[in-house]
């Protein structure tokens, strides 16, 4: 399964719509939100590529409510988690937070396959040993938005665990 791994929107709809687009085009099945969408109307433009998706609301929270609602008037595909969400995508248990020190500590955990979180607005994707002597993938896409950083986004492959570091609009990405 592939997924469509995004954060820090900052309320710029075309820019998440087009990561969502483009990894649609991918092979893309389910999109995760690391959080920082901001205004629930962000959202609408990349829910008409008709994927689901997971979205935490990070620390700029934006209209909580307006949230809820537009996740019930989704008919399903936007699922609003709240501050963070614990997911089981292509057979792999993954958790989803927005900061990244909160994301490397549960990753650090061994309870996770993937953790996925974002807030920094640096792209990576690494390997973090844990706590049960085995090691979790630790991914932030950085920021969809462009946000003093390049706009980014990755492209996960459940099944192989393997992980692509996406610049918005570029056909290269960086793989790990």
């Amino acid at each position: 399964m592939k997924v469509c791994i995004v954060s820090d929107s900052h309320d710029r709809a075309d820019a998440l719509a087009q990561a969502v687009g483009e990894a649609k085009r991918l092979g893309a099945e389910a999109v995760i939100h690391c959080g920082d969408l901001i205004g629930a109307q962000t959202v609408k433009p990349a829910l008409k590529h008709g994927l689901p998706v997971h979205l935490i609301h990070g620390n700029n929270l934006g209209d909580v409510q307006a949230t809820h609602r537009q996740a019930r008037a989704s008919g399903g595909l936007l699922q609003y988690h709240g501050a963070d969400a614990r997911l089981e995508l292509g057979g792999r248990r993954v958790f989803v937070v927005h900061t990244d020190d909160y994301g490397y500590a549960m990753a650090c955990t061994g309870h996770w396959d993937l953790v996925c979180c974002g807030h920094s607005h640096q792209a990576e994707a690494r390997k973090v040993r844990t706590v049960q002597d085995s090691e979790a993938w630790l991914v932030n896409p950085g920021t969809v938005a462009g946000l003093a950083a390049p706009a980014t986004w990755a492209l996960a492959d459940l099944a192989a665990m393997c992980f692509e570091l996406r610049e918005l609009g570029h056909a290269h990405s960086t793989s790990l």
